[in-house]
């Protein structure tokens, strides 16, 4: 089976270009021209991804965003969080760095090359965990990858003191704590207790996390961090360490 994806944007012509351009890599597509239409059918079809523009009318992109992460909490949801790539015209460094945390995964700008929202997709589609058969079915999510770099077992639970990461299910607990992440933050602090206590510099977490992905950069790093430290702040603890003009590490409570 083909995997999913919702493409949200309310111009007709850019759902028309993305829509084509995914259909043609064997991809399914439903294309909405409403946020607030498409978060609510997430619950309901469970798309593998999500294209959406930002600048939507009424309810933003980037509320779309907060409300599919918070509707998926609210209703305990055990899948992965759902991967969004973010679409728009704007391209400062600030707006990219707020949709980024807000929640999502990538960022690309308008105008863009089809051929490159392509490849963002699949990089991004790269760290979920299980490809359906016949789709890069041979490459190792970003989980898989750390894992298996140093010889562990693809259900391996990587523990490191209070902190375990279930590579299989893509659950993160702390002192019985569970922390939801997305499928890029997961393949981050996974590259980490690989190596638990051992600085890794920003270009080792991009060739050891997002292996497929040369279009992560060192700021996206930063950001991603940034993402999991929050997450983990009510829990009071806070599992990476940044080592300055070195990298960072993960830390045990």
């Amino acid at each position: 089976m083909s995997r999913h994806i919702f493409i949200v944007d309310d111009e007709a012509r850019i759902r028309e270009v993305v829509q084509y351009a995914l259909e043609r890599e064997g991809y399914r597509v439903t294309a909405f021209g409403d946020g607030r239409e498409a978060a609510a059918r997430v619950a309901i079809e469970a798309p593998d991804l999500m294209v959406l523009d930002v600048m939507l009318p009424g309810l933003s992109g980037l509320d779309v965003c907060r409300k599919i992460r918070t509707q998926q909490a609210a209703a305990g949801d055990t899948r992965p969080p759902l991967p969004i790539l973010f679409l728009s015209a704007r391209d400062d460094e600030i707006d990219r760095v707020v949709g980024l945390e807000v929640g999502a995964d990538d960022y690309l700008t308008k105008p863009f090359s089809p051929r490159e929202l392509v490849a963002r997709v699949r990089a991004v589609l790269r760290r979920t965990h299980a490809p359906p058969s016949g789709a890069s079915a041979n490459n190792p999510s970003a989980l898989g990858a750390a894992a298996s770099s140093h010889g562990a077992a693809h259900d391996e639970v990587l523990q490191f003191g209070k902190l375990s990461l279930d590579i299989a299910r893509q659950r993160v607990h702390y002192a019985g704590h569970e922390v939801s992440l997305t499928t890029t933050e997961l393949g981050l602090l996974a590259a980490l207790l690989e190596r638990p206590g051992v600085v890794l510099s920003r270009g080792q977490l991009m060739r050891r996390a997002y292996r497929y992905d040369n279009l992560v950069t060192e700021r996206t790093i930063d950001t991603h961090v940034r993402r999991i430290r929050a997450k983990f702040r009510p829990t009071h603890y806070d599992p990476i360490a940044t080592v300055y003009g070195v990298g960072y590490r993960v830390t045990d409570a």
